[in-house]
């Protein structure tokens, strides 16, 4: 976890999911970075159900920050990079709580980290793999850190909302690089 304790060391909320794959570290980590593998039906609809009122509103006139924006996707995380065969991290900044999530854009690790964090939360999302039998135990681990006390406020009640989803959206995504491994 060198990615995910240099770029987020310290941080206020986390979730860990892991599930065995019958497939060498590297090859898993390639898979776990594969669009197609992170596209999961399940999670777009939950996005979706999420983005809905503020999508709703833009077709009806009031304002919208979403209506001309593709829906939210692992395309708005920024890579932080890859350490060999053992973990792959992403990083995303923004004002979750917020209809529209509030993002930040970062152009790369440099901007992740120089970011300040005051009236925002950042997040870093990785994946770990480690051998484990004939295969490889795949762990994924996400952190936020809230840069001010109104910030973590507003972070707890949106994260009591939606970990549930988010924590099905990281096991389907688990079991799909499960999956994609089993594929010749």
């Amino acid at each position: 976890m060198e990615l995910m304790n240099r770029y987020l060391p310290r941080y206020q909320f986390a979730e860990e999911h892991s599930l065995h794959v019958p497939a060498a570290p590297g090859r898993v980590l390639d898979i776990a970075s594969r669009p197609e593998v992170v596209d999961d039906p399940v999670a777009r609809q939950l996005i979706a159900l999420r983005e809905l009122p503020n999508r709703l509103a833009g077709r009806l006139g009031f304002a919208s920050n979403l209506q001309h924006r593709p829906a939210f996707s692992l395309a708005e995380f920024t890579p932080l990079g890859r350490d060999g065969e053992s973990e792959l991290a992403f990083g995303l900044a923004g004002r979750f709580w917020q209809s529209d999530y509030g993002l930040v854009p970062l152009a790369d690790a440099c901007a992740f980290t120089a970011l300040d964090t005051t009236g925002l939360a950042k997040l870093v999302l990785n994946f770990t793999a480690q051998p484990e039998g004939q295969g490889t135990r795949l762990t994924t681990r996400t952190r936020i850190w809230c840069g001010d006390e109104a910030s973590r406020r507003r972070f707890n009640l949106y994260w009591l909302l939606i970990r549930p989803a988010s924590g099905l959206i990281r096991r389907r995504l688990l079991r799909r690089v499960h999956d994609a491994a089993l594929q010749p």
